[in-house]
C-alpha cells in the first residue's frame, strides 16, 4: 500500500470519527433538553409536547400507565430513530415554606464508620497492620463477638475486654453485610488494638430549604458524605440546631468559600430530628411553633419545567439575617444526570459578591419562575475529628 493509499485512509477514519463524535454530542445534547420524567399539577391541561418542543423531535400518542393518571410519552428523532419515553405523574399541587436560614447539623452514623487502616507498634517492637485486606475505608462495623457496636464508647468497651484472640467482626460493606475476623495487636502500651481510624459522628452548618405544613424539613440539597472516604454517610440519627454565622470565607475561582458557624449543642436550640441523609439533602421532623422562629416565606412549588433563564434570587444567611439577593441563571439542564448541577447560575448582587465573591457554600438558592418555588442547596458541612483503634 503507497503513502497516498494510507493518507486516504487515514483521512477518511478521522472524518468517520468526527462524525461519530458529533452524533453523540448531538445526543446528549438532546438527552439534556428532554427530560426522562416530568411532573405536571393535577388537572391541568397542559401539552407536554409543546412544553417540550424541539424542532428534532417528535412525540407520539400518550400511552397510560396507571389509574392515577401517569403515562408515558414516547419520542423519536427525525420522526424515525425511537429516543426515549417520558414518564408524566400528575401531582397535587402544594406549598411549602422556603427559609434560607442557616442550620447546625450533627448526625451520628450506623455503627462505626472505618475511615482507614493503621499501622501498630507492637511490644516486640515490630509493626502491625492486623485489618489491612480485611476491613476497608467506607465499611461501618456493626458488632464485635456477636455483640452490636453503636458508637465509638462501646467500641472502646469492647477492645477493654479483648485478651489477644481473634475476633468476629459484622461490616456493612456498601450494603452488604459482612462476618471478617481480625487477631488483634497489644501495642506498646499493653492495649489491643485493631488498626483501624474510626468515627460515628459528624458536625456542621448548612441550609434550611423548607418546611411544609405538617413540619417535614428539607435542608442542603446534597447528601452529606464522609471527608475522606467519600461516601455517602448511613446514619442512625440526627439533630437540626439552631446556628450563628461568625464568618464568611470568601469564593474565588476554584475555591467555593463557606460559611463559617457555631452550634451550642442544648435542648433550647434544638429545631428537629434528622431521620435521612440521601443524594438529594437530608430529611426530618420539626415542631412547627420551632420553625415559626425561623424566617420563612411561604411559596407554591414549581415543576422543573417551569424553571425558566433570567432573575433568580438567592436567599441566605451571611451575617445572622435571612435576605435576598439578585442573580441570574444562565443555562438549564432539564435531564442533567447531578440534580445538583442543573443549572448554571451567576451571581450579580454587588452586595453578595462584596461580602462573599459569588455563592459560597451554605446558600440557598431559590428559582425566580413563574410559581417562585424551586429550590437548591450548595455544600456548607465539616466532619469531626476521629480516633485510632
Amino acid at each position: 500500500m503507497n503513502r497516498r493509499k494510507k493518507y486516504k485512509i487515514f483521512i477518511l477514519c478521522c472524518l468517520a470519527l468526527d462524525l461519530m463524535t458529533m452524533a453523540w454530542l448531538g445526543y446528549r445534547y438532546l438527552d439534556r433538553q428532554i427530560p426522562d420524567e416530568l411532573q405536571i399539577s393535577r388537572g391541568e391541561t397542559v401539552s407536554v409536547s409543546a412544553l417540550l418542543d424541539h424542532p428534532l423531535v417528535s412525540f407520539e400518542e400518550a400511552i397510560e400507565v396507571s389509574a392515577d393518571g401517569s403515562y408515558t410519552l414516547p419520542c423519536k428523532i427525525l420522526g424515525y430513530i425511537p429516543f426515549k419515553s417520558i414518564k408524566v405523574t400528575p401531582v397535587d399541587d402544594k406549598a411549602v415554606y422556603v427559609s434560607g436560614s442557616t442550620v447546625g447539623i450533627y448526625l451520628r452514623t450506623r455503627g462505626v464508620l472505618v475511615v482507614d487502616t493503621g499501622e501498630i507498634q507492637s511490644q516486640s517492637g515490630e509493626t502491625k497492620e492486623p485489618s489491612k485486606g480485611i476491613v476497608k475505608p467506607g465499611d461501618y462495623i456493626l458488632s464485635m463477638n456477636e455483640e452490636q457496636i453503636k458508637d465509638k464508647k462501646e467500641l472502646i468497651r469492647d477492645l477493654d475486654e479483648l485478651d489477644g484472640t481473634q475476633v468476629q467482626l459484622e461490616l456493612n460493606r456498601e450494603g452488604e453485610i459482612l462476618p471478617v475476623s481480625v487477631t488483634p495487636v497489644k501495642d506498646s502500651e499493653g492495649a489491643y488494638k485493631l488498626g483501624l481510624w474510626v468515627r460515628d459522628d459528624t458536625q456542621g452548618i448548612g441550609t434550611l430549604t423548607y418546611v411544609d405544613e405538617q413540619g417535614k424539613y428539607g435542608a442542603l440539597g446534597h447528601g452529606i458524605s464522609d471527608v475522606d472516604t467519600a461516601g455517602l454517610l448511613d446514619i442512625q440519627e440526627g439533630t437540626l440546631y439552631k446556628a450563628q454565622i461568625l464568618a464568611v470565607s470568601r469564593g474565588s475561582r476554584g475555591n467555593p468559600g463557606e460559611l463559617a458557624g457555631m452550634i451550642r449543642y442544648d435542648n433550647s436550640n434544638v429545631l428537629g430530628s434528622i431521620q435521612e441523609n440521601c443524594k438529594n439533602g437530608i430529611y426530618g421532623q420539626m415542631d412547627l411553633s420551632d420553625a415559626q422562629k425561623l424566617s420563612l416565606v411561604k411559596m407554591p412549588v414549581a415543576h422543573k419545567q417551569e424553571i425558566e433563564t433570567g432573575p433568580a434570587l438567592i436567599r441566605c444567611s451571611v451575617d445572622g439575617h435571612v435576605k435576598e439577593y439578585e442573580a441570574q441563571i444562565k443555562r438549564i439542564d432539564l435531564n442533567h444526570e447531578d440534580s445538583n448541577k442543573s443549572f448554571i447560575l451567576q451571581v450579580t448582587d454587588e452586595e453578595l459578591l462584596e461580602k462573599t465573591g459569588g455563592v459560597v457554600q451554605g446558600m440557598l438558592v431559590r428559582y425566580n419562575v413563574v410559581k417562585r418555588g424551586k429550590t437548591s442547596i450548595y455544600k456548607g458541612l465539616h466532619d469531626v475529628v476521629y480516633a485510632f483503634y
